[in-house]
């Protein structure tokens, strides 16, 4: 069965840096399009970045450009998403999800890890 696991979240200051990653399985990861989606408390899901089933093909939401770099590595079935210069409006719980940009309010989730931004 499909299964997407999250890690690397945390509590960082503003200005600070996170690496998440996604390891996926049960599905041809390397054929599949991935995103990175979030919610923040009391809010909705949000997206965030994708990517194609090739690396050079990305997109980043207006937020997040210039500070995240979404990336995947096929051979090892994990899709990464590089956090720089965080912002206490970047706390959130952070989900990858199979499929592309389209997918991205009904996508199939793991179970999310948690970003926290603050002083």
């Amino acid at each position: 069965q499909v299964q997407l696991v999250e890690s690397g979240g945390g509590l960082v200051q503003p200005g600070g840096s996170l690496r998440l990653s996604c390891a996926a399985s049960g599905f041809a990861f390397p054929d599949t399009p991935m995103t990175w989606v979030r919610q923040a408390p009391g809010k909705g899901r949000e997206w965030v970045s994708s990517i194609g089933t090739l690396e050079v093909y990305t997109s980043y939401a207006d937020s997040v450009k210039g500070r995240f770099t979404i990336d995947r590595d096929n051979a090892k079935n994990t899709l990464i998403l590089q956090m720089n210069d965080l912002k206490p409006e970047d706390t959130a719980v952070y989900y990858c999800l199979k499929g592309g940009s389209k997918d991205w309010r009904i996508g199939m989730t793991g179970q999310g890890t948690q970003v926290t931004v603050s002083s």
